[in-house]
């Protein structure tokens, strides 16, 4: 059976001293086989069964032999309370008069102290749908965003003892770092340009959990085109807010993200327009660079520079032709 916390330099046998949060330091324990207390109960019963038999019985007429009967089914029916069968992947925390003694993860049929209360729950994996929440990014766009989130339970003990519900807790962590993520940048790069400089150190900015990261990686990183990178600040602030209470987040993947409903058409109007613009200045630089090849292939023929009067006609004439010409340009349905 196992025994309390002793101190760091004494040697525990039955138990495996882990990482202290709070007040709860959790170690693991070993069971003793239910399988011959299984056998000493069939046997009590047995016995309790042939006392009562011999009571009532001539020669032996004895008022003892009742007694010692009942006293063998209660001692069975004791011993019966003390057995637990834990699947694999399965935990169960112990506690003797409100005092906590061990966690039990072994698996199969095992027998524990009748007097201990016990408390089951999975250390599987486990699938957290966070979302679709309507958060303001950086900009102050209204946008919808979700995340799928696997954890699992790490340290039973305090996952049950520290928190009252673990899984609301997870839930509840869940939504206030995607929350989190979301408000610190763009939609996408058509809006970085507007997002506000993000200041001091990591993206545990004003949370307190002191995550390592520049400011300025941060402002080049848009929820639309940075998903790897969002998807590790998101299971980095995960596993520092989830590992006080023995939660292990293992995966954190941004898995819905659009426009709110009612800003959906303008912003991709807006979108549709600054393609259009990035597309004329694309258009217009590389008039600018043929026209200047153009003039120096000139003067090198003729041998001597043009003067400005006619530097300025040919490129006002080339631009006309490069340009000017509505036919030869594609034009692109904006909506507007």
């Amino acid at each position: 059976m196992p025994s309390a916390p002793q101190s760091p330099n004494t040697a525990r046998p039955e138990g495996e001293p882990s990482i202290r949060s709070g007040h709860i330091t959790e170690y693991t324990f070993r069971a003793i086989s239910a399988w011959p207390v299984l056998a000493t109960c069939l046997a009590l019963v047995l016995a309790g069964a042939w006392l009562f038999y011999l009571a009532g019985h001539p020669p032996i007429l004895s008022p003892a032999l009742p007694v010692v009967g009942i006293a063998c089914f209660l001692l069975t029916f004791f011993l019966l309370k003390g057995l637990i069968i834990l699947q694999p992947n399965e935990a169960a925390v112990c506690l003797l008069f409100g005092k906590y003694k061990g966690t039990l993860t072994q698996a199969g049929f095992c027998w524990l102290n009748p007097f201990y209360t016990r408390q089951k729950l999975s250390l599987r994996l486990k699938t957290q749908e966070t979302g679709p929440l309507k958060v303001n990014d950086a900009v102050g766009n209204p946008v919808e965003i979700g995340a799928v989130i696997i954890w699992r339970v790490a340290q039973a003990a305090r996952a049950t003892l520290e928190v009252d519900n673990y899984g609301l807790y997870v839930s509840a962590q869940s939504e206030t770092a995607l929350r989190l993520l979301a408000s610190r940048h763009p939609y996408d790069p058509t809006e970085q340009q507007d997002a506000q400089p993000t200041t001091g150190t990591g993206t545990g900015t004003g949370t307190g959990t002191g995550i390592p990261a520049p400011a300025d990686a941060l402002s080049s990183i848009t929820l639309r085109d940075g998903s790897d990178i969002l998807a590790s600040i998101l299971l980095q602030e995960l596993q520092l807010r989830m590992a006080p209470v023995g939660i292990d987040v293992v995966e954190a993947r941004i898995s819905h993200l659009a426009y709110a409903p009612e800003i959906a058409g303008a912003m991709l109007r807006k979108q549709a327009a600054s393609a259009v613009i990035a597309a004329r200045r694309v258009i217009t630089q590389g008039a600018v660079s043929i026209i200047d090849d153009a003039l120096a292939d000139l003067e090198a023929r003729m041998g001597h520079q043009l003067e400005p009067q006619q530097r300025a006609a040919m490129i006002s004439n080339l631009l006309v032709v490069l340009i000017g010409d509505r036919e030869a340009t594609p034009t692109v349905n904006t909506g507007l």
